[in-house]
């Protein structure tokens, strides 16, 4: 009795998780409704006699993107502050841009795993692993190339062709969020003490007062 009481209870533990998740939609669709003072995992619903066929499109994603930045890359994402229509579905898309060497920097996706295909050029991607291996898996893709990264982990991508190149990558959420390591570490508000992140990374604290001062 008390071994099917525990099996019982890790199941509904486990259920429990995965409906925690980005859970299955209970409608047809959720077109979200930015103006709703509601407070949910999300976003809220508009009435569905309300829906429109533009609450379910977006369009530009051929447009190839401004790179002319610094890093020498541009993202361009359409997640359901782009397309309301995806709300509660669980997935978005982003097309990448890349100027030659151009980089999207070290990066995490708190809920999302990306799923990349190179359409043009060449790429370096890689990820990695948590603590304590560190491990970084890497591999230079070429066209019609798919990598993924798993969610939550620390990753990249850079131009190694000569000339522009571009991805999509499909995100399982309608929300997957993005922490850059670079700007979180040294472009809080406020800023992390700057003694703090000497230590840290075992550097003086004027290299961290550089750092903070291009974030």
């Amino acid at each position: 009795m008390a071994k099917n009481i525990l099996v019982l209870s890790l199941l509904v533990i486990t259920c429990a998780l995965v409906a925690a998740f980005e859970p299955s939609p209970l409608q047809d669709f959720c077109v979200a409704d930015p103006s709703s003072s509601a407070r949910v995992n999300g976003l809220a619903c508009m009435d569905p006699k309300l829906a429109q066929a533009d609450h379910f499109v977006f369009s530009g994603l051929h447009v190839t993107g401004n790179t002319s930045n610094p890093l020498g890359s541009r993202v361009t994402p359409v997640t359901v502050a782009q397309i309301p229509g995806l709300n509660t579905l669980g997935i978005a898309l982003a097309r990448i841009d890349y100027a030659p060497w151009g980089v999207v920097p070290p990066h995490v996706h708190p809920r999302a795993t990306e799923i990349l295909t190179v359409i043009e050029g060449s790429l370096e991607v890689g990820f990695v692993t948590s603590n304590p291996v560190n491990r970084l898996i890497s591999k230079v893709l070429q066209k019609g190339d798919v990598f993924v990264f798993p969610v939550g982990l620390v990753h990249y991508q850079r131009n190694v062709g000569h000339g522009n190149a571009f991805s999509i990558s499909g995100l399982s959420s309608q929300n997957p969020g993005v922490i850059t390591i670079a700007n979180a570490v040294f472009g809080s508000n406020p800023a992390i003490a700057d003694d703090l992140l000497a230590k840290a990374f075992q550097v003086d604290k004027s290299v961290v007062g550089q750092l903070q001062a291009k974030h």
